[in-house]
């Protein structure tokens, strides 16, 4: 078993709405119990059988209580810092009714729907955050080797892989609404960004 994952990330304004087949997305509830220097220690619970708008009044607190029996599985999970689009994650499969009591004791909670599309050669998870995370959204490219040659579709903004501030981690303990007009101005600024020792970048115009 390969503890590492590879994946580029990137900002996106919306959920491209083409990719929105009308089923529930995942909802995924999460907490952390280390969350420093870019280390996490996480625990996560996940379900399709719930719809949940995302907006910045979204409780976590509320839908985790409201979901608690809807969940179908939950996950501890150990990360290490994120280099080059690589980082550590083991991860394990643990009881539904204890994930819930301890994203409930432990810190700031992320909730977030997660859509997933095949584009071109890549799987895709564009997650749409609520709470204090809204309006994020944040799409990725995850594979089980380095991600090089990238197709990136046009609705990725400008890439994050590298930028701490993004990870679930560190929305966790920064949510983004505290520094979203920053964000905002450096965008407007610098314009978008797309690294490029990852290979040669190729932009999607048309995603079916």
């Amino acid at each position: 078993m390969d503890d590492f994952e590879y994946e580029r990330r990137f900002f996106c304004r919306e959920m491209p709405p083409q990719l929105d087949d009308g089923d529930a997305p995942t909802l995924i509830v999460q907490s952390y119990y280390v969350h420093a220097d870019n280390y996490a220690l996480r625990i996560r619970l996940q379900t399709r059988k719930a719809r949940v708008p995302m907006t910045r009044d979204t409780d976590p607190l509320d839908v985790l209580e409201q979901c608690r029996d809807l969940f179908s599985q939950a996950f501890v999970t150990i990360k290490g810092p994120a280099v080059g689009g690589t980082r550590y994650e083991a991860e394990r499969e643990i009881d539904t009714r204890v994930a819930v009591e301890l994203v409930r004791r432990g810190g700031e909670i992320i909730i977030k729907n997660r859509y997933s599309a095949w584009i071109d050669e890549d799987g895709w998870n564009i997650d749409v955050f609520g709470g204090s995370n809204a309006p994020l959204v944040i799409a990725e490219a995850e594979r089980s080797s380095p991600v090089t040659n990238l197709a990136i579709p046009s609705f990725c903004v400008t890439e994050v892989t590298d930028q701490a501030r993004f990870s679930n981690d560190g929305l966790a303990s920064n949510p983004y609404a505290a520094w979203e007009g920053e964000f905002e101005r450096e965008l407007a600024e610098h314009g978008p960004q797309f690294q490029q020792v990852f290979g040669r970048n190729r932009i999607r115009h048309t995603v079916r």
